[in-house]
């Protein structure tokens, strides 16, 4: 379990990754995947490297992911384990075609599937194959008439599916144009520039290696066909693409696919808080809001506290998986009447001057949702020049901290 604490901001831990000595993985996919028999050289260089790996895998040629979410024997090898990873791989061109086409005929699928995984085993990670573009890009479309424009196009959409799963992804793809530019003479193409070499797989594998394991594939005895110059390149390129961007990759570690994050919103009146969860792999939530009148189990609450104060808020997230916990230590402000504290003058186009009867400190600008907004403020003494002209019209909150303490007035732009 992990706590995090923030007082003015949300912020975002990512552990260093747990070795795992044993994984289970079925892939998905289709000739990309069962060219040179990929599962098998990830269990080659995993077994090299002292580890194990159970596998399965089904990868006729040309499937779409509506292909295989329509193929009973993929529910059928889903429903055989309790994978640690499902590969999902599409065919190699769909997800590079336009935004529109990938959203009707791609992304429904691969989320179909990803809803098969989870209730197969809650604690499976969808793991999506980021494929590459071909050797000279595919012509019936210009964005991806090139290898650059199509590879990036993959990448995309490959994060934008494990995005709206909340899987990972295993970036072959961008291990791929690493090689392609640094070391060109490495041919990761066969004949058609569509297909993977035995170069281009075992690159695949040690990337596949390394987004599992979360480990190194840096010194793997196994190496193939290859020389042990070309091997170790490969190798150093997924190390490098994978372990050097986990987060990137939504590969968080293996024993933490729990993680509990919430952001919040202040009401205008000053006290409602809108609270907006946006934990990962969790069913089910438990709320303390600080103040000791209530929790909440509901996924998305709204809480109004009784005053002003520093209030911490607690949300556990859970799953059968795992259990995380986020605290966050919130300024509850209020509203205070602005003739108990200041004098208000307006000079037009959202432009005002506050003037106090204390030494003013600091000051801050919220907007009506309560998102901080950052307007020209100078503060001289016991005056303040507030300019709002370069923002939206609408409704806006200063607070301001003076000697005397904390006060909140409405302005107008």
């Amino acid at each position: 379990m992990k706590n995090l604490i923030a007082l003015l901001a949300v912020v975002l831990l990512t552990g260093t990754s747990n070795a795992q000595d044993s994984v289970s993985v079925l892939f998905i996919g289709n000739s990309y995947t069962g060219v040179n028999a990929l599962p098998s050289l990830v269990n080659d260089v995993t077994t090299s490297l002292g580890d194990i790996l159970t596998f399965d895998s089904h990868t006729p040629g040309g499937q779409t992911f509506e292909m295989h979410a329509n193929n009973a024997t993929v529910y059928n090898k889903i429903g055989d384990n309790p994978w640690d990873f499902v590969v999902l791989q599409a065919q190699s061109q769909e997800p590079s075609f336009p935004d529109g086409q990938v959203n009707t005929n791609t992304l429904p699928y691969a989320i179909q599937l990803a809803d098969s995984i989870y209730a197969n085993n809650f604690c499976s990670e969808p793991l999506f194959y980021m494929t590459w573009g071909r050797e000279n890009g595919d012509p019936q479309w210009a964005p991806i008439s090139t290898f650059e424009g199509m590879n990036d196009r993959l990448r995309s959409a490959y994060m934008r599916f494990a995005d709206s799963v909340q899987g990972a992804v295993s970036p072959v793809g961008s291990a791929w144009r690493y090689i392609r530019d640094t070391y060109p003479t490495i041919d990761l193409y066969t004949a058609d520039g569509s297909h993977p070499s035995y170069e281009g797989s075992y690159l695949a594998a040690c990337t596949f290696y390394a987004s599992m394991f979360r480990k190194s594939p840096i010194g793997a005895p196994f190496i193939g066909g290859l020389d042990p110059i070309t091997a170790e390149r490969l190798q150093t390129a997924a190390s490098m693409t994978v372990l050097d961007s986990l987060e990137q990759w939504n590969l968080r570690p293996i024993s933490e696919h729990t993680q509990a994050v919430f952001t919040s919103a202040v009401s205008p009146n000053g006290l409602t808080v809108d609270f907006n969860n946006q934990s990962t792999k969790a069913t089910n939530y438990i709320w303390d809001f600080g103040d000791g009148t209530a929790t909440s189990t509901d996924e998305n609450p709204t809480h109004t506290y009784g005053a002003a104060g520093n209030y911490t808020v607690v949300l556990i997230a859970e799953s059968p998986c795992d259990t995380d916990t986020m605290t966050f230590v919130f300024n509850i402000v209020g509203l205070n009447e602005i003739q108990q504290e200041f004098e208000l003058a307006s000079f037009g186009n959202g432009r005002y001057e506050l003037t106090a009867k204390s030494q003013l400190i600091e000051a801050s600008v919220r907007n009506a949702s309560g998102t901080i907004v950052h307007p020209k403020v100078e503060l001289n003494d016991v005056s303040a020049k507030i300019d709002l002209s370069e923002l939206a019209s609408g409704v806006y909150f200063v607070s301001f901290v003076s000697e005397k303490g904390q006060s909140t007035v409405k302005l107008l732009k």
